[in-house]
């Protein structure tokens, strides 16, 4: 059978025979994930191109329409690097976290719940499915208390890195309800604390924990890169949450990818079935993931 290759996923000059086969191949997975949460947590690459954000709105309807139910969770950060940049603000980091101080939460929160969400929410309801726009303070989501950061060379040194969140607690009933009327929920990784302030989270990091809460079959991270690889820079397409520690203990994963997989890590072990990091600048490679044999990054079992 010829399949597509990944860059070319245009079925048109795809005899009729082979259409069939692609369609067959899904058949199992559309039945196998029907019914099951998919927590989706959209970046990169996928999320500043016109056409990759095409494809993905066309995705999440499609993953609905079959009778999923795909959560989304975005990011932003070029987003809002952008909106600083425009207002003269130049950004502070410490050890790769944006400082955040109250005017600097303003834009966030302004560039994240306004902006790039509504972007994303008329999107997916231009593709035909029926997108609403959630942040942390909605049905009281996400409750969060400001991260502590420990300095890396001494721990009793702590940086303040401003409203930067860890969150406290996921309720996810305002999802349930929006799922259960056919909605798809578009989320801000954005928690509120004790005194009604506004926290900024990592998206990774939002989107493993609602996918523990909400028991989601599946955690999809789109990123900027082809998945896990090894020393020789391979894809490992299929991994077990024992193996991804030995990559840890032996420096295979670093950098960028730590705190992504760390998120993911967790996911696994908490109950959700499998973690899929893949490729965003792969034309539809969410939807190739999920309802085909072909591997599009790496997946994590959670045994």
């Amino acid at each position: 059978m010829t399949h597509p290759s990944p860059a070319d996923p245009d079925l048109s000059h795809v005899g009729p025979r082979d259409k069939a086969e692609i369609l067959a191949q899904a058949l199992p997975y559309i039945r196998k994930f029907h019914g099951k949460t998919l927590v989706i947590k959209y970046g990169g690459n996928a999320m500043t191109d016109p056409a990759l954000q095409a494809d993905f709105a066309e995705d999440v309807v499609l993953l609905k329409l079959v009778g999923m139910n795909p959560v989304v969770v975005h990011g932003g950060g070029p987003q809002i690097e952008t909106a600083l940049n425009r207002l003269g603000k130049k950004g502070h980091f410490i050890q790769g976290m944006r400082v955040t101080d109250e005017e600097t939460m303003e834009v966030v929160e302004w560039v994240l719940a306004g902006q790039v969400q509504q972007d994303i929410v008329g999107l997916i309801n231009q593709a035909g499915g029926k997108a609403v726009g959630l942040t942390g303070r909605d049905g009281g989501l996400i409750r969060a208390q400001k991260l502590k950061m420990l300095d890396k060379s001494d721990s009793t040194k702590e940086h303040d890195i401003g409203f930067v969140g860890d969150i406290v607690s996921i309720d996810p009933s305002v999802v349930k309800a929006l799922q259960d009327d056919a909605f798809i929920p578009v989320i801000s990784p954005i928690g509120f604390g004790e005194e009604n302030e506004s926290y900024n989270i990592n998206a990774d990091v939002v989107a493993g924990k609602l996918a523990t809460v909400l028991k989601a079959e599946k955690l999809v991270l789109l990123t900027n890169t082809p998945g896990v690889l090894n020393k020789a820079g391979e894809l490992l397409t299929d991994l077990t949450a024992r193996e991804i520690d030995e990559l840890f203990a032996d420096g295979t994963i670093s950098g960028g990818m730590l705190p992504k997989i760390e998120g993911a890590l967790d996911a696994a072990k908490s109950g959700v079935n499998a973690v899929h990091i893949i490729d965003g600048r792969v034309p539809h490679a969410m939807l190739l993931e999920i309802l085909t044999d072909q591997a599009y990054g790496t997946m994590i079992r959670s045994h």
